[in-house]
Parts: structure tokens; sequence; C-alpha cells
């Protein structure tokens, strides 16, 4: 196995980034063996060359990228490097994927401390290692003070497709029943907290997680699953009215059934922003036959990312191409796409 890389260099102690960070020279190289390799070191990572040569399994491959630019880039339940991980993991997952490979690309501003930074490259270290995934390879620039908000991530990851299981949004039939792995808002309402220092009782914690494991748990019993999405920007409310617009069908469901926490709801309620609007970073929207509903919610309650998984509504031939809630007072409302960015930079 290659030994780790180690920077022949002297380590200059910049307590800040610096634009010559970016430069390709010396103090690219300090950042390099400063942040990046002591924390993602692995065999293909450490070749340092322009490209990461890979073992790739035989089979299709699912390839996928995301950039990340949340303010606060620290918040409760995580930081920008764990949701670039596990936002790249789980879009990979939903697909029917095994994560492998990730790419992670730094957008720094001149001036942003090196202390934050070492401890977004940790947090995002342990969360590969949590999802089973490596980072392998990478690369920096930075910009100058103002041109950005301290730091942004781009993350592209590569998996393996299942040859036993074929997910789509164009595959709902009537019937099918709409399964939640758990509360939704966590994530949007951690941020909206934070940045606009509201207070509640305790701090609302973002869902921030990998459900590449449940997942595959999920696949392995119930392959017969039609789709799965993970509710990032727009929410539930989003995912729902793409799978109902791309399979032309509509989607009931029940208002009671959709668990949220009670300080998400009250943090909605003083923002005036509807849950289902509000983005989750570690939960899963799944569409199972009626007939495997049970089997498939029994696997995800196994997880901890599960624990709370529910049955929310179900599939219907009646009002295609919508989501029709039915509500805690017993009336019926139409959930639209979300008008405009209700929560800028989330994610």
């Amino acid at each position: 196995m290659t030994e780790p890389f180690s920077c022949p260099l002297p380590i200059l102690r910049h307590e800040t980034v610096q634009m010559a960070h970016g430069a390709g020279g010396r103090l690219s190289q300090e950042l390099t063996a400063r942040v990046f390799t002591p924390r993602f070191s692995n065999r293909f990572l450490d070749q340092l060359d322009d490209q990461a040569k890979l073992d790739l399994p035989s089979g299709r491959i699912a390839f996928t990228t995301d950039t990340y630019v949340v303010v606060p880039y620290v918040f409760s339940g995580g930081t920008i490097g764990t949701l670039a991980v596990n936002g790249t993991v789980n879009d990979l997952a939903v697909g029917g994927a095994r994560p492998l490979y990730l790419s992670a690309g730094f957008v720094l501003e001149e001036g942003f401390p090196i202390a934050d930074l070492e401890h977004i490259a940790e947090s995002m270290a342990a969360a590969a290692v949590e999802a089973g995934v490596m980072i392998v390879t990478g690369d920096t620039k930075v910009v100058q003070k103002g041109s950005c908000d301290g730091i942004f991530i781009n993350t592209s990851g590569i998996g393996v497709l299942r040859d036993d299981v074929s997910l789509s949004c164009r595959n709902l039939k009537p019937g099918d029943c709409i399964l939640l792995s758990g509360t939704i808002g966590d994530h949007g309402m951690s941020i909206m907290t934070t940045r606009e220092r509201l207070s509640f009782q305790s701090a609302i914690r973002s869902d921030c997680a990998p459900l590449n494991r449940m997942i595959a748990a999920v696949l392995d019993e119930v392959p017969e699953v039609h789709a799965m999405r993970d509710p990032t920007r727009g929410g539930v409310a989003s995912v729902l009215n793409e799978l109902a617009f791309s399979s032309s069908v509509g989607i009931d469901i029940d208002e009671n059934a959709i668990p949220v926490r009670d300080d998400v709801r009250g943090a909605c309620e003083l923002l005036g922003i509807d849950p289902l609007h509000v983005a989750n970073e570690g939960k899963l929207i799944a569409v199972v036959p009626a007939q495997e509903a049970s089997k498939a919610l029994e696997v995800m309650r196994r997880f901890d990312e599960g624990r709370q998984a529910v049955s929310v509504g179900s599939v219907t031939a009646d009002h295609a191409g919508m989501v029709v809630m039915r509500t805690a007072f017993g009336s019926r409302r139409i959930i639209d796409l979300p008008l405009g960015e209700q929560l800028p930079r989330i994610c």
C-alpha cells in the first residue's frame, strides 16, 4: 500500500487562507499537506496525481454532482462538509447505486480561518468513513475577500448500480404506498434558527446523515420498490409533485401521518413556512407496492435514520399530476411546488 503523502517543505503556520494558497506553489502544497491529505488519505488520493485511477466493479455506473453553499457553514448537527458528503452519497443511493468514490472541490475566500477549514475537513473525513466511501481526488481555489461567503464545496460521486432493481420517478402505479423515513423539516429549520438566532428550549438539529446502508437493506428485502428520493431543496412537497408529474398519477397524503418535531413546527409557524416545503438532508421517500409496505417499513425501522418511518399516503389514478393532502381538520388541499426560494442557502 502506498505510504500517506508527506510534504517535504516546512509547514508554514498561516492562520487564515491566503490568495497564494490557491496559486499552485509553496502555500498550495502547505494547505494540501496540512489540511487535506492527512484526513482524506487513501491509496487513490495518496498518489496526488491530477486524476484518481479507480478500481470499479463491472456493471452500470451512477454519477452525480452537487455544490454546497450553506450559510452558516457550521450548524447544529453538521457542517458544510458533512452536508457535501452525505448529500452526494444519498443522491447515488436513492437511484439504487452503491456509493464508492467522491471528489471534493473547495472554493475558499481569502481570510477564511484555517482552523475552520480543518474542522470541516475532519467532519468530511468522518462522514466518508460512516458512509463507507473514499474521497479520492479534489481541488482548491481561493478567491478574493468578499467574493464568496467563506467556503463553497462541490462534491461529485460514483457508484455501482444494482442489477436487481429499477428505480425511477416514472414507475409509480395507483395503489402504491408512499413511505417517509422520519420527521421532516429538521435540516432547513436548523439552518434558519441558527441564522436568525431564534431560541427554543432545545437546539433544532439537522438530520444530515448517510442513507445508503438503510436503502441497501430495503432493496435487499424489497427489490420491488418503484421509486426513492431524498427530499432536500423544496422538501417533501417538491419530491411528491415531481413523482406525480413524472408518472402521470395523483398522490394523496394525510397530514396527521406526517411526523414533524414540535420545535420544528413552532419554528415553521414563527417564520410562516410550511414544513412540507422545508429541506431535509437525512430523510427518504420510498414508493412501494401496497403489499410490500409493511416489510419496507420494518426494514427502515432497524436503522437510526428510519426509526420513525411511516406510511404517509398512496398513489391514485385520480387528479393526475397533483398532490392532495387531507388536513388535520378533515378538509383537502392541494400541495403545490414552492414558489420562489423560501429558505435560501440551506445546502
